[in-house]
């Protein structure tokens, strides 16, 4: 039975307790986590690794006038439900419900939206320096970042000029030794050496950044933690305390397998278990499709390289690091770095696959037109996560790759309609290119059991016809082909003859041979993509028509001009007139 949560709705009920209440309020936070998390999914480690770090925060300093930036945001449900949402809790990530993470227009207490890593150090200097600006010198302003999220380039931008400001700033660096995956690097290995009350012995490199460094302390002793932000508060100008925590901290599960149970999935919240998953034989997911698919390719062919910016576990790319620890590559959280790292490495003529969510890629979007496709440098970057992803939301869909790639000259852009044409892409990038070529394939599994077909070329920019048809064509873009066909099984017999299905399967070259032949038989085209509309896979048609003077009838469907949030990806495509359902009805209002 809860003491005192029951009663905390708000940061000042939670101050209205004496210091020695708050370690039973962090147990019965950390339960109404676990409690809520077993059967309603979502991140659980991060958060529980922060119960006491978060309750310190919200008892110390005077949110939301002291204003808190919590990097990446995995980390914030107990923050959540201290500030005005614990009735809501339960909604977390579901279609209508609260955010997953931090969300500017939730909440007060969110000072900033995040959900990609490495922003919050910026955003609080951005705040301090505003408020110096407006002549308040009183206010606080505090970032709380990761182990993983401070080592990358963006971070370090922030602290370097936090340092050479007067800025009322606090970064608190939650060291826990992992991100998703462990964390990787020279600094990562410098972190490890600290220990609570003692500092590693080389040079401390924040103390070189001009940041006033306190630590390390324990992140779980409240006592420590109170009496650090009351010494800080009184310095003036940036400020570092290094606290050490444990991810999933409370749950021995959680504690002993930290990638498992950084997003578990649905657990029995009295043992920390995995519920049992349908034992039924399923289609694999796309992600290991591509990692089991490039071990197979690097037996044979030693240039290949595999790269991924921190996503090793849920890129797959884990399997060729387990098989060739040489030939490939977590860089830790740095996009940028990881896309002109490949970049180096095709000039020396390996063949490199740079496997990033199409959602992360946005981050290294200057290197991906500056180091790769200016010099036609043949890098392979595979795109994991494209289209809507679901319960992650706005920060997290890959919608716009289409878009923002299909403007990049030199760069070849291709989506596979199943795990079969995601095989076959691979080999046939393997093989050797002369440009750069992106593919990107969705989350999940797709739907062929027998994927591990023989390994056959495709011939860039080259679509298919999946079914003839008389007077309507549509032309799909990836696995949202499937949509399609059910839309069209879903048809009486006359309707169904009418309806041809196009799967293009490159939106750069485009298939213009075989789309000039359906522009002289149909007379209504339909393109279907899980993309932006905007600039994506629906425009390319429109401007292939208005170059070559077709005029006719294109309906354009996909994702709409405005960002969607979180929900299950069936709820998502609903909004978005994606289901079959909603295809048929604009077959049958052109027929």
């Amino acid at each position: 039975m809860s003491k005192y949560l029951t009663a905390i709705n708000l940061p000042e009920d939670l101050r209205e307790l004496l210091p020695n209440a708050l370690p039973q309020v962090a147990k019965e936070l950390r339960e109404f986590i676990i409690d809520v998390v077993a059967t309603k999914e979502g991140h659980l480690g991060a958060s529980l690794g922060v119960v006491e770090l978060t309750i310190a925060l919200h008892y110390a300093f005077n949110t939301p006038q002291d204003l808190l930036v919590w990097d990446v945001g995995h980390q914030a449900y107990g923050h959540k439900i201290l500030t005005g949402r614990k009735e809501v809790f339960h909604t977390n990530r579901q279609i209508g419900g609260i955010s997953g993470f931090p969300k500017r227009s939730e909440s007060v207490y969110d000072t900033f939206g995040v959900g990609h890593s490495s922003t919050a150090i910026s955003a609080a200097l951005g705040m301090a320096i505003a408020s110096n600006l407006k002549g308040d010198f009183e206010k606080q302003h505090i970032a709380v970042v990761g182990d993983a999220s401070i080592a990358s380039g963006m971070a370090f931008e922030g602290l370097n000029h936090a340092g050479v400001t007067n800025a009322n700033l606090l970064v608190i660096l939650n060291d826990n030794a992992i991100g998703i995956d462990p964390s990787v690097g020279a600094l990562k290995n410098y972190l490890t050496r600290a220990t609570v009350g003692k500092k590693p012995k080389q040079d401390n490199i924040i103390e070189a950044l001009n940041f006033n460094y306190h630590g390390p302390i324990d992140g779980h002793d409240i006592d420590a933690l109170l009496t650090a932000f009351e010494t800080l508060k009184k310095k003036k100008g940036p400020k570092f305390l290094h606290v050490i925590t444990t991810k999933g901290k409370g749950l021995k599960q959680a504690e002993e397998d930290q990638v498992k149970y950084h997003a578990p999935g649905k657990f029995d919240k009295h043992t920390g278990d995995l519920l049992p998953k349908d034992d039924a034989i399923l289609p694999p997911k796309y992600q290991d499709v591509f990692g089991l698919t490039l071990v197979e390719l690097a037996k044979e062919n030693l240039k290949i390289i595999g790269i991924t910016p921190a996503m090793p576990t849920g890129s797959s790319l884990k399997y060729m690091m387990t098989a060739f620890p040489d030939r490939a590559f977590d860089v830790g959280i740095a996009e940028q770095h990881a896309v002109t790292l490949s970049a180096g490495m095709a000039t020396q003529g390996f063949i490199v696959f740079c496997n990033i969510y199409s959602t992360f890629l946005q981050r290294a979007y200057d290197q991906v037109i500056h180091d790769v496709a200016l010099q036609k440098l043949p890098v392979v970057f595979c795109l994991d996560r494209s289209g809507l992803v679901g319960e992650d939301g706005a920060t997290h869909h890959g919608v716009f790759d289409l878009a923002y790639l299909r403007a990049v000259p030199n760069l070849i852009i291709f989506a596979p309609r199943n795990e079969i044409e995601l095989r076959q892409i691979l080999y046939t990038a393997s093989l050797g290119l002369d440009l750069p070529i992106a593919i990107r394939y969705p989350r999940g599994r797709g739907n062929t059991l027998d994927w591990k077909t023989e390994f056959n070329p495709i011939s860039i920019g080259k679509g298919v016809q999946l079914k003839k048809g008389k007077t309507i064509a549509i032309l799909s873009i990836g696995a949202i082909a499937t949509q399609v066909t059910k839309a069209i099984s879903s048809l009486n017999e006359n309707h169904k003859a009418a309806v041809g299905h196009y799967d293009l399967r490159f939106v750069k070259p485009l298939d213009e041979t075989l789309l000039h032949s359906i522009f002289k038989n149909y007379d209504s085209l339909v393109t279907i993509e899980d993309g932006t509309i905007s600039g994506g896979f629906g425009s390319a048609i429109l401007e292939f028509a208005n170059e070559h003077s077709y005029n006719t009838n294109i309906k354009v469907l996909g994702v709409p001009d405005t960002f969607i949030h979180h929900g299950k990806v069936e709820e998502l495509y609903a909004l978005c007139g994606l289901t079959p359902h909603h295809i048929k009805e604009n077959i049958l209002s052109l027929l």
